[in-house]
């Protein structure tokens, strides 16, 4: 197990070099002149040139990457050009809101999403299956923000439950202290992956019900209920461990939306901001810190599975 850590460790140190060398290029190539960008199109040509020789533009590329390398080995993540502040300071006042929003969303999905995926399963191909896969289907193919608008004109508008605006507490415990205002954020991050959620556990508790060691319990004699929670529940559910894994950076994506739509100070109102600023640096960070999260959540995943169902060979 301790060397099935440090090899999935070491491919990930890999993988995140990768990306942070592919994201620096991709946005160093939007403009050819940073400096330009930065001070506008009515800056002089000499205030522009002095620009980039301060923050080292006029270099190769690559020696711009290593000096970056060398900022982020140090926990430099750069300055804003535009709000002149700390990338890390702005990222770490905003992080919190949106993982407390995130964690949210993936906790209601999953409690919604589990039972509901061993219930279709246990009654596969009867009306209700049909039903719920066939609303599983509606929304997953219904945009975050469709969404997000229907429930605003419906249970803030038609009839006044919830505020449109979510909290604009700076606090990140805000969906447990002012669960009203956060409501309706939360639903509409959740509502995406409680389609897949629930799917993915059909099908995964579909094959776990065709097993043998299934056939066992219920010959033993075991109530239905401690057959689904005893055996059936534990193994139907590693499939969604790795998926949920998968799945961290795309709650980071819905935050974007999200937070844009509810108006909800986070990373992803954060990065909409700055991109019509053209802020480089902090696009820069949100951009690895999905990375990060991306690598994160599969290496997290793998590990909890591989503990979980001692059958995976750790070896390959």
């Amino acid at each position: 197990m301790t060397w099935y850590v440090v090899r999935r460790l070491a491919i990930s140190v890999v993988v995140l070099l990768g990306i942070s060398a592919v994201v620096f290029l991709l946005l160093h190539l939007v403009s050819d002149s940073p400096g330009r960008v930065v001070l506008g199109q009515r800056a002089s040509p000499e205030a522009v040139v002095d620009f980039n020789r301060q923050h080292g533009f006029d270099r190769p590329v690559l020696a711009q990457y290593v000096s970056y390398l060398g900022q982020l080995a140090h926990g430099d993540l750069g300055r804003s050009y535009k709000l002149n502040e700390n990338v890390a300071t702005l990222l770490g006042q905003n992080a919190g809101r949106s993982a407390m929003l995130s964690a949210a969303g993936l906790a209601l999905a999953l409690v919604i999403a589990v039972p509901l995926g061993v219930l279709q399963a246990v009654r596969r191909n009867s009306v209700a299956d049909r039903l719920l896969t066939a609303a599983s289907y509606v929304l997953y193919a219904t945009p975050s923000f469709l969404l997000g608008l229907i429930l605003i004109a419906v249970f803030s508008q038609a009839l006044p439950f919830f505020p449109a605006e979510a909290s604009q507490s700076h606090s990140p415990w805000v969906v447990f202290t002012d669960p009203r205002a956060m409501a309706l954020p939360v639903i509409t991050l959740a509502a995406a992956s409680v389609a897949v959620f629930a799917q993915y556990q059909r099908s995964s508790a579909l094959d776990q019900l065709g097993l043998d060691y299934i056939r066992v319990a219920r010959a033993k004699g075991l109530p239905e209920r401690l057959v689904l929670l005893r055996h059936l529940l534990r193994n139907a559910c590693l499939p969604l461990v790795t998926l949920v894994g998968t799945l961290i950076p795309t709650l980071l994506a819905g935050n974007l939306i999200v937070e844009s739509l509810f108006n909800y100070p986070g990373l992803g109102l954060l990065f909409l901001n700055s991109l019509q600023r053209e802020d480089y640096p902090v696009l820069l960070a949100y951009t690895l810190v999905g990375g990060v999260l991306t690598v994160a959540g599969n290496f997290v995943a793998d590990l909890v599975v591989a503990a979980a169902d001692r059958r995976i060979e750790l070896s390959k």
